[in-house]
């Protein structure tokens, strides 16, 4: 008798047997898996991923390229790739553009070393201790809703147009990344794992060191990611407040000429070390962070 006879009427049929196994499979065993002509199996040859990285950027540089040598794209209004390429030259061989780099480079680890020492501070009291939480969490979301740009002309008259302001305005744009992801990384503790410590005899000082500071690192690496690109960002305006040297003493000297290829060559600078600082978090992040399992996305 077969199967459908014992069916009752109206009930959901067994589900079929896979009928894809191979030739002499033995009944009942996992239908082998095969792959189709033309599809190509997953994890195969294909592009590197650093050139997938970089072909955004080339693509850019081709497109300004073709604008500039077709005319498309005027030297009045952007120089072309070829112009910067070749002040750039220039600007290093006379040592101008060294001597820049440094002067900004100061100013930007002076400012992000400041910020720094602040933004943990605060959040290292804000996220362990309760009362920190109410006396600086408020204080600083109500901080953060003002511009730190806005307020050079209050630096100016504070700390006057000497490298203080400039130094100033740096360690206030990284203070509020770095504090803002810190606290949230610490605050993200799993409260179960930090039960289990505490039944495992585990005091204060070594459940901060072993549990809750581990928790946090995740969060504070994407902070000093942040907090990197926005102490470059703040040099951008900071060096625009009588400056003598540095990137943004660049920038203001080629405003007042109109020449658009030293514009391009600073700001270029900044990118290129932006990146830079970025791939150095990133290199850290994945030194520090080997014990955390996540998803590194998906396809090849």
């Amino acid at each position: 008798m077969s199967v459908q006879e014992h069916t009752a009427p109206g009930a959901a049929s067994p589900p079929a047997v896979p009928q894809d196994t191979a030739p002499g499979a033995a009944p009942g065993r996992a239908p082998r898996l095969t792959i189709r002509p033309g599809r190509q199996a997953r994890g195969g040859v294909g592009v590197p991923r650093w050139a997938r990285r970089a072909s955004g950027p080339v693509g850019v540089l081709l497109v300004w390229y073709v604008a500039s040598a077709t005319g498309v794209l005027p030297s009045s209004v952007l120089a072309s790739p070829v112009d910067v390429v070749r002040q750039a030259g220039e600007l290093t061989a006379n040592g101008e553009l060294p001597s820049a780099i440094t002067a900004s480079g100061k100013r930007a680890a002076t400012g992000f070393v400041i910020g720094a020492v602040i933004a943990l501070s605060l959040a290292l009291t804000a996220g362990l201790f309760r009362l920190g939480e109410d006396v600086i969490d408020s204080s600083m979301g109500m901080l953060r809703a003002i511009p730190w740009v806005g307020l050079i002309p209050l630096f100016i008259v504070w700390f006057g147009i000497e490298e203080t302001p400039k130094i100033a305005l740096v360690a206030l744009g990284v203070t509020y990344p770095l504090y803002f992801n810190i606290y949230g990384g610490i605050r993200s503790a799993d409260s179960q794992l930090i039960e289990a410590a505490r039944m495992l005899g585990l005091g204060r000082l070594g459940l901060i060191r072993y549990v809750i500071l581990p928790s946090a690192l995740p969060g504070a690496l994407i902070g000093l990611r942040y907090a990197l690109s926005t102490a470059w960002l703040a040099l951008v305006f900071a060096e625009q407040v009588n400056a003598s040297n540095g990137i943004g003493y660049l920038m203001s000297n080629a405003q007042q000429y109109f020449r658009t290829d030293v514009i391009v060559l600073c700001l270029a600078v900044y990118a290129v070390l932006g990146l830079i600082c970025d791939f150095i978090v990133r290199v850290l992040s994945r030194r520090l962070l080997t014990w955390r399992a996540s998803f590194d996305g998906d396809g090849a």
